[in-house]
């Protein structure tokens, strides 16, 4: 039985999920979007897991989105339903209460975009390319483009890209804000998991707080968001680790968090 998705350890806390379809530039399918769910679901109940590194096998794609040999052959109803099925993956990949890193290994194209886009931050290969191409196919993109892309870099970038529907190249991908980082294929991967080794690093309950603030903040006013990040900062008091924190700092040593 074929492996759509494979999830491996980096690190003690840092993991790798690799979307596993290289002879077909790591497409949508829905047997890869199962598997992904329940990854996800199970990435959730597991501790040990901080960081979540999210990559495309092989060389030359991240994602090319939607499998369209297999849209091909659905009918309008059903088409649909895939759409919504790929949303509400990539939902469950961005409110995962861990941080979350695209790394964009290669061409991420439609709903291989919007995947990078539920991601907390992007990392991407200086030779990849990455676009919402869907106006070119008579749609639109339905799986958050239209409302992730914009709220990350501006709606005028974003309706110029969505409009029409031309890839950008990397170094335009990081001026305009889409991706945080750029780096050479070679390094890609091993820049991204150092980076997430970095934030492994920190205090586990902290770093899930602090998603919590950004996520929900930026869904409102600044009065209400200072209150949700209120009431994040409270959780994190009672923690051992906080405790850990104070200690190792007063004793001029690492911290080593718990989770607790």
């Amino acid at each position: 039985m074929d492996t759509f998705t494979k999830l491996e350890a980096l690190d003690t806390h840092v993991y790798l999920l690799t979307l596993n379809r290289p002879s077909s530039a790591n497409a949508l399918s829905s047997g890869l979007l199962d598997e992904l769910e329940e990854t996800l679901k199970d990435i959730q109940r597991r501790p040990e897991i901080r960081v979540l590194l999210i990559t495309g096998s092989g060389n030359k794609a991240f994602s090319a989105g939607a499998d369209l040999k297999e849209r091909a052959e659905m009918g309008e109803k059903e088409v649909l339903a895939a759409v919504e099925k790929i949303g509400s993956t990539f939902r469950l990949l961005e409110t995962l209460s861990i941080p979350t890193i695209a790394v964009m290994n290669g061409a991420a194209y439609g709903g291989g975009l919007e995947l990078a886009l539920a991601c907390d931050i992007r990392f991407m290969s200086s030779s990849a390319k990455a676009g919402l191409t869907e106006t070119s196919l008579a749609i639109i993109p339905g799986a958050g483009g239209t409302q992730r892309l914009p709220r990350l870099i501006g709606p005028g970038k974003a309706k110029a890209m969505i409009y029409s529907a031309k890839p950008v190249e990397a170094d335009k991908a990081h001026a305009i804000g889409l991706v945080e980082y750029v780096y050479e294929p070679q390094f890609l991967l091993s820049e991204a998991k150092d980076f997430a080794c970095a934030i492994a690093r920190n205090a586990p309950t902290a770093l899930k707080q602090a998603k919590k603030a950004i996520q929900e903040g930026l869904d409102t006013d600044l009065e209400a968001g200072l209150k949700i990040e209120h009431s994040c900062y409270e959780v994190t008091i009672p923690t051992k680790d906080r405790l850990e924190g104070l200690n190792a700092f007063k004793e001029k040593r690492k911290p080593d968090y718990k989770g607790e």
